[in-house]
């Protein structure tokens, strides 16, 4: 759906708008679309919580007069889509007519201002379906000025001074925590090793763990089948999910780990379970790290009581064990599970930088969770990756869905390069689901890593191709079309 501003539309052909708008770049227009995978008919991204997923993408599309455009997305499952759709025409319609370098010079008061609707504003404040549609609008800028400069995203933040990236960065609420100094100290410390970090990490790739062997719809044999694939593609860090039944989560993980477990599935040998990388992880005698993610269905003591059952498969950290933005509830869990070695993840679900805030001051995670488009775009990431580093803690952004594989390995590549430094002990989420639907797909090695994204043209990556578009397209893409016997809706 493509939509003019009424404020571009007035504009009158006089001597000095034509020659202002022949000078200067100015976003023209947008487009929508609601666009859903039928996931739901395979299992994959079925879990305790969500148990008909449809993966979906509510995506837009920002032109310019001079061809430059910029493509950004949230993720969804299907029904409410359409809500997030909207929104993001509220959004993006604040754009049109705006001169996107005025935008560049400054993305952190650029986020301010497209935070700054006060009537949009009320109906979050910063969270639910309006903070989804501002990531996807938020996205879509940065995709536009990594294009405009010619880098993959994660190149042109990387290539920012301090101060640059400090601007860049969303802080509002958070200075009671982390002040703009605070940060610019941060990152001036980091500065020394960027180069020799960029060039390893574009060597080896990005450190992984996979999830689409673990979904909780599918049957033995295809958890069996995909970890023994898993392996052979060379990851050693696993996750499951848990929470539906306690006695088929406890034979579903023991069957996993006699798998991941088994030096007989390492024809070319194994990771050392002792070393730094693995300490505190539970690693097997492989070298192989569990993990298990309950998508949000305890209240806190029953999740106290589930995860220590499950003590016997060695789990590293459960994942969002009760509800996402609980940050006493998680540091309640974690407190009670850190006698059995089990840690706490979480973030997801979290809502905004203040949630992360008060899971760090709480001392509530082992690991944060980020995800790329529950956050408000790639401004309030930082913010978090920023925080994570003050206070020790590693990133491992939650990939799973479509499009979101593409958009987190540039923010853990920004993390590692430019703001923590290490990526040791950190592992990115992958899911081998809809990549197929994207130019400028994500890319693994043989090590289990993620090949760093290299094309000067693919900005954020979250280009869709417009085939996909057509056919996926809710209500009357032609899959949907097809499904229902030829019969178009009216929208």
């Amino acid at each position: 759906m493509t939509h003019l501003s009424p404020f571009f539309l007035s504009l009158k052909p006089t001597s000095t708008t034509l020659n202002t708008y022949t000078m200067t770049t100015r976003i023209t227009h947008f487009e929508t679309h609601d666009i859903r995978f039928p996931t739901s008919l395979t299992g994959d991204g079925t879990d305790a919580m969500n148990t008909d997923c449809d993966y979906s993408s509510a995506y837009v599309t920002i032109y310019t007069d001079s061809g430059l455009v910029g493509h950004g997305m949230t993720f969804t499952i299907g029904r409410g889509t359409d809500i997030v759709c909207h929104a993001i025409r509220e959004l993006a319609g604040r754009l049109v007519g705006q001169d996107p370098e005025s935008f560049f010079e400054n993305m952190g008061k650029a986020w301010d201002w497209m935070c700054s609707d006060s009537q949009l504003r009320w109906i979050g404040p910063e969270k639910g379906v309006i903070h989804l549609a501002t990531a996807a609008v938020n996205n879509a800028l940065w995709d536009m000025f990594a294009r405009a400069r010619g880098k993959p995203l994660w190149k042109l933040i990387v290539d920012m001074t301090p101060k640059e990236l400090v601007n860049a960065t969303a802080f509002r609420y958070i200075t009671d925590v982390l002040t703009r100094e605070e940060a610019l100290a941060m990152l001036q410390a980091k500065e020394a090793g960027k180069r020799e970090r960029e060039a390893l990490v574009t060597k080896v790739g990005y450190p992984a763990y996979i999830t689409s062997a673990g979904w909780l719809g599918y049957s033995d044999e295809k958890v069996s089948r995909l970890t023994k694939e898993a392996l052979a593609s060379g990851f050693n860090h696993f996750k499951m999910k848990v929470g539906a039944d306690f006695k088929d989560d406890l034979r579903r993980g023991k069957m996993i780990r006699s798998i991941i477990d088994d030096p007989a599935n390492y024809p070319s040998g194994f990771k050392d379970p002792s070393s730094p990388e693995l300490a505190g992880k539970n690693a097997g005698p492989t070298g192989a790290v569990l993990m298990i993610d309950a998508n949000q269905v305890w209240d806190v003591p029953q999740a106290i009581e589930y995860v220590a059952g499950l003590a016997e498969i060695r789990p590293w950290f459960i994942e969002e064990p009760t509800a996402p933005d609980d940050a006493l509830g998680h540091a309640a869990i974690r407190r009670a599970l850190k006698p059995y070695g089990i840690g706490v993840a979480t973030g997801e679900h979290a809502h905004n930088r203040m949630v992360f805030k008060q899971l760090l001051q709480a001392e509530a995670i082992d690991v944060c969770q980020i995800d790329s488009c529950r956050l408000a775009g790639v401004s309030e990431v930082l913010s978090v990756l920023l925080m994570a580093a003050k206070f020790g803690v590693p990133v491992c952004p939650h990939a799973g869905g479509v499009g979101l594989c593409e958009y987190v390995i540039h923010l853990s590549v920004i993390d590692y390069i430019a703001i923590s430094g290490t990526m040791e002990r950190n592992v990115l989420e992958f899911a081998d689901h809809l990549h197929e639907h994207f130019p400028y797909r994500c890319t693994m090695n043989e090590r289990g890593r993620y090949n760093v994204p290299s094309n000067p043209k693919e900005g954020y990556s979250i280009e869709m191709y417009k085939e996909s578009i057509a056919e996926y397209e809710w209500p009357n893409g032609s899959y949907w079309v097809g499904v229902r016997g030829g019969k178009v809706l009216s929208t």
